[in-house]
């Protein structure tokens, strides 16, 4: 696996050297491929939110049934993230993603056909799983970039997974509205399979980085977060933004659907907007990653994910504090996201994909944490708990920068 890294070489603001191979800088044209890719797959976990009501009549489900839609897809996409993604380090990643945007298409094909909750549930867990094809796409992205242009690199074609995530709910429903919720599955499995063919012919063929067999590879995932500090500490800091991500986000619509403002599901849709903030400062982060100045970065972001529940206190009498507060915690949100990959994708070139897998299972698991501990919090004390937790997540990470930067100081 080579040598660790040292704590104190990662985390100033001069930037580390990068130990892959230099890379033809990537063209502009396969960058927005990319990032359309990456968009359109982590579509695939968002499409059937909207589509609740329409699955419960359609398929005799309870109401809670119906819910439990979202549930099993995200619980495959966290199998995707353990047991697919760390493929692409031992698997040619064109091959690779060609594969699983097939058999994605294959699952969205039969979901949209299921005449049963079982069969509905069994394949919404398998778009989970293939929906982890866009993290493989990040990782081929870094490998692909020439080392000056990783961090914009990574930071476009997050664009892009963000501004996925905000289209699926919008085109899910207007489909459905003409086309009932069936349309949505299959115009997704036609796209799939459109960006399976594109990107068979239009991706540069990926190098293989490692031979070792599959049991190892996945047991290699846990000795990367055992031998690199840099990428424990950069877990750390995804997970409680991610936590305080998922804090916002899970009780907001009941927050909002209730006094004082009742507000209809429609209008409760229109607050995902202010997350283009988050598809502006992906760029901006990945640039300023390639400057150097991770470090000033992440103290930024970590004031921001704290001092942004302060409007957002207000959500009670003020819409437009609100919106604020969600704007400023989205963009540093996603900075700190795009300054964690950035980071983590200087390590080790031969072993990118399984990087990604040990962040964002950091990474989602914050964000499990964050949305249970909110649901509670938000049952016992209102909005105003809700914010005291997630300024207490964005608190914590300003101390553990804090705390790491001593440390690297003293140690130095």
């Amino acid at each position: 696996m080579g040598k660790p890294r040292t704590e104190a070489a990662h985390l100033t603001d001069s930037p580390a050297p990068a130990s892959a191979p230099a890379n033809r800088p990537l063209t502009n044209a396969t960058v927005l491929l990319l990032a359309i890719a990456i968009g359109s797959t982590v579509a695939n976990l968002y499409y059937a939110q909207p589509l609740l009501a329409y699955v419960r009549d359609d398929l005799h489900l309870s109401s809670a049934g119906a819910g439990l839609t979202v549930t099993v897809t995200q619980f495959g996409y966290a199998l995707g993230l353990i047991l697919a993604v760390p493929l692409g380090d031992l698997l040619e990643r064109r091959r690779l993603v060609t594969v699983m945007c097939c058999l994605n298409a294959a699952t969205l094909a039969v979901c949209g056909t299921s005449s049963t909750g079982s069969v509905f549930y069994v394949t919404s867990a398998l778009i989970g799983v293939f929906a982890a094809t866009a993290q493989i796409l990040v990782a081929f992205s870094a490998d692909l970039a020439s080392p000056e242009q990783r961090g914009r690199v990574v930071g476009t074609v997050m664009s892009g997974l963000l501004l996925g995530i905000l289209a699926a709910r919008t085109v899910s429903g207007y489909l459905a509205q003409f086309g009932g919720w069936r349309s949505v599955y299959w115009f997704a499995a036609g796209l799939m399979l459109l960006l399976a063919l594109i990107l068979r012919f239009r991706l540069p063929r990926g190098s293989v980085s490692t031979d070792i067999r599959y049991g190892a590879l996945l047991r290699s995932v846990l000795a990367l977060m055992r031998e690199e500090p840099l990428l424990r500490i950069r877990a750390v800091y995804g997970a409680l933004a991610f936590a305080g991500f998922s804090t916002l986000w899970a009780p907001l619509g009941l927050m909002l659907a209730g006094s004082p403002h009742y507000l209809s599901t429609g209008l409760i849709g229109l607050f995902g907007l202010a997350g283009m903030a988050g598809a502006l400062a992906a760029p901006l982060a990945g640039r300023n990653a390639d400057r150097g100045g991770a470090g000033r970065m992440t103290i930024l972001s970590a004031v921001l994910l704290t001092a942004a529940w302060l409007p957002a206190a207000f959500a009670r009498t003020s819409i437009p504090l609100l919106v604020l507060g969600i704007v400023v915690f989205d963009f540093a949100c996603q900075s700190m996201h795009i300054t964690n990959q950035s980071e983590i994708y200087r390590l080790r070139p031969d072993a990118r994909s399984r990087l990604t897998s040990a962040y964002m299972t950091c990474y989602f698991a914050g964000g499990v944490i964050g949305s249970a501990l909110a649901s509670v919090i938000y049952a016992a004390d209102g909005w105003s708990g809700v914010c005291a937790l997630g300024a207490g997540f964005g608190a914590c990470t300003v101390l553990l920068w804090g705390w790491q930067t001593l440390r690297v100081r003293s140690a130095s």
